[in-house]
Formats: C-alpha cells, sequence, structure tokens
C-alpha cells in the first residue's frame, strides 16, 4: 500500500500516515522517514480479533482507513479464515493478515476491523 507520512505521533516509531483510502496511525518498523515523504508499506494487525466485537461486517462500505480515539478502523473484503483463525483482509490492493476467534463469519463480505495497533513495515517488493 503506497502511503504518506503525515506526521509523529506521541511515541517513538509512531506515525500518522494517509493512504487512498483514508488516514490511520501506526508504528513505523523501518528507517527514518519524514512528513511528507512516501513509501511502499505493509500493515501488519498483532492482536488478537474477536468475531463480531472487534470485526463485524459492513455491508456496501467501500474499502477505507479512517482513526476514533485510540484506535484505527480498517474496512475491506473478508478474504479468508482458516481453521487455525489466522485471517486476510483485502483494503484495495493489499491483504492484511490478522488472527481472529468467535463464531462463524461469511468469506467475500464487506468487513469493519477495529484495531489498536498498526505495525507499518517498508514493502520488500
Amino acid at each position: 500500500m503506497r502511503i504518506t507520512i503525515t506526521g509523529a505521533g506521541e511515541r517513538h516509531g509512531e506515525v500518522y500516515f494517509s493512504s487512498a483510502y483514508g488516514e490511520g496511525k501506526g508504528q513505523w518498523l523501518g528507517s527514518s522517514l519524514v512528513p511528507g515523504q512516501e513509501c511502499e508499506a505493509e500493515l501488519e494487525l498483532p492482536e488478537l480479533f474477536i468475531k463480531w466485537v472487534d470485526l463485524v461486517p459492513a455491508p456496501g462500505q467501500p474499502p477505507a482507513i479512517s482513526m476514533k480515539p485510540g484506535k484505527n478502523v480498517l474496512t475491506g473484503t473478508l478474504e479468508d479464515i482458516e481453521e487455525d483463525g489466522t485471517a486476510y483482509m483485502r483494503l484495495g490492493e493489499s491483504l492484511i493478515m490478522f488472527e481472529c476467534l468467535g463464531e462463524p463469519m461469511a468469506i467475500g463480505g464487506t468487513v469493519e476491523l477495529t484495531a489498536g495497533i498498526i505495525r507499518i513495515y517498508p514493502a520488500a517488493y
């Protein structure tokens, strides 16, 4: 995903970013960046999410990244959930992997995922 760094956060390595899908906040895990710098990045969600609580259906919503107090909200297509709870969300051209548990959900629908932490890595392609 192509992102632009828009500012530094309160904690070391924390950055605000914008993308074609909206704005968010995360922990940058690459070499130092300055506001205004663009880069290709991969997003990682290290938390364990609960289906129907942190991950909820959002029919008809477009792919998006937004912020609410202390959280990031990602909206995309739920591509798959494996038996071990590994799940994949498509947000535009990016596939974001995360871990979840809970009652079954329909694959292929639009979902909204509320995350406290996004780790951002420079893309290695």
